[in-house]
């Protein structure tokens, strides 16, 4: 299962992308693809069409995973163990509920979520 970053879900409407031609691959060889609630969030933050967040949603086979008591809790850890840095605090939630999913994260933000790795985030780009 593939988690996709709000940069994932935003570029997957770019036509001749990086991320869209990733994410349609994915697609046709059958990957499961999801979006944590928090992602989905800054996805929605658009701007956005109706159009849009209806070819985003058909792509995510696997749904948009929910921020829970699981998720907080390991968001918590996550954010606490790389050094509590402020501007980190959406980036473990999005972090906690693909590790929860046990799901790869897709993002181009590379660099924040690398801080992740040790703590059982997979990443794919």
């Amino acid at each position: 299962m593939i988690c996709l970053d709000a940069n994932y879900l935003i570029r997957t409407l770019v036509p001749n992308s990086d991320e869209s031609q990733r994410v349609m691959d994915w697609y046709r060889d059958g990957m499961v693809l999801c979006a944590s609630s928090v992602a989905w969030y800054e996805f929605l933050c658009g701007p956005v069409s109706e159009k849009d967040i209806r070819i985003v949603r058909a792509l995510l086979s696997g749904g948009v995973i929910g921020f829970e008591t699981k998720q907080a809790d390991k968001a918590a850890s996550l954010f606490n163990d790389t050094g509590r840095i402020r501007n980190l605090k959406v980036d473990a939630m999005i972090a906690a509920c693909a590790i929860c999913a046990n799901a790869k994260l897709a993002t181009d933000n590379l660099d924040d979520f690398r801080r992740f790795v040790p703590f059982g985030l997979s990443l794919t780009h």
